[in-house]
């Protein structure tokens, strides 16, 4: 398993994850078994949320890590609406009786919304000194939210970003990588395929990661998380509700590209102008 330091958390985290968005809709039995053979595959970083499938994602999670909740590193988020101090708590609660565990080794905001971010903040100090959540972060914040919080919180106590990623979506390497490494936060990629479709083999950027692939003995989408994760401060989380998937995705980690191979990706999905927000789903 290749692993590296997850941000304030002072943990070593498996660099490839498993995502658990829309696990939901794939059948039960078969959900479970995939990120049950993640975590055989060293892929023990398992994140979920209390909006994925209204709390079904959470539950599927907890039947999988049952009587293995200490090879696993579980991230959940809290929903804007629920950000109050007090929200925050009832939010936790009700997310670690569906994952039936008695903490979480970190908690994010999931993206900003109505509540003062010093409440939100404050709620997950509170609960990290109850020992409910062991370290906590962010999701889709730019730079500018980024300072703000460690403004309120101090530096050496956001874990993490969680931020869409993929070799289509590059914004966030014009600003919220550096600023992350910068303060030793964590990134991590949700999405990493692409929401809305990975490339097509016989386009002109399918064609490049293909032939990546074939030079590495891969597959494209190893070589995609490849590409990702080049970065020392990145991890992704692709969702794989099939075992196959899940042992796809986990030997990525052995895909390392050259530097002619990344230039190549990198002409071939640019980087694109800096955007004025944030791209996220």
């Amino acid at each position: 398993m290749q692993a590296r330091r997850f941000g304030a958390s002072g943990r070593d985290v498996s660099v490839i994850g498993q995502g658990t968005w829309y696990i939901e809709h794939a059948e039960r039995a078969v959900a479970v078994a995939a990120l049950r053979g993640g975590l055989d595959h060293g892929l023990t970083h398992i994140d979920t949320a209390e909006m994925y499938g209204s709390g079904q994602a959470e539950t599927i999670v907890g039947e999988a890590i049952a009587g293995r909740r200490d090879e696993v590193f579980l991230v959940s988020k809290v929903l804007p609406s629920n950000a109050s101090k007090v929200g925050t708590r009832r939010a936790l609660e009700a997310s670690l009786k569906r994952l039936k565990t008695d903490r979480l080794d970190c908690y994010l905001l999931h993206w900003r919304g109505q509540y003062k971010l010093s409440e939100t903040i404050e709620a997950f100090e509170d609960l990290k000194e109850e020992g409910k959540i062991l370290s906590w972060g962010v999701s889709n914040f730019d730079e500018e939210d980024l300072a703000e919080a460690m403004a309120i919180a101090g530096r050496g106590k956001i874990a993490c970003n969680q931020v869409l990623y993929h070799l289509g979506e590059r914004a966030i390497e014009h600003g919220v990588i550096p600023w992350c490494r910068q303060h030793d936060i964590a990134v991590v990629a949700y999405s990493p395929f692409g929401h809305s479709g990975f490339p097509a083999r016989n386009s002109k950027g399918g064609y490049v990661l293909a032939d990546i692939a074939k030079a590495h003995g891969a597959s494209l989408h190893q070589v995609a998380l490849a590409f990702l994760i080049r970065h020392p401060s990145v991890f992704a989380i692709p969702k794989a509700a099939r075992l196959m998937h899940v042992e796809e995705n986990a030997k990525a980690m052995n895909v390392e590209l050259s530097k002619d191979d990344i230039a190549r990706l990198e002409e071939a999905f640019p980087l694109g102008v800096r955007p004025r927000s944030l791209p996220m789903i």
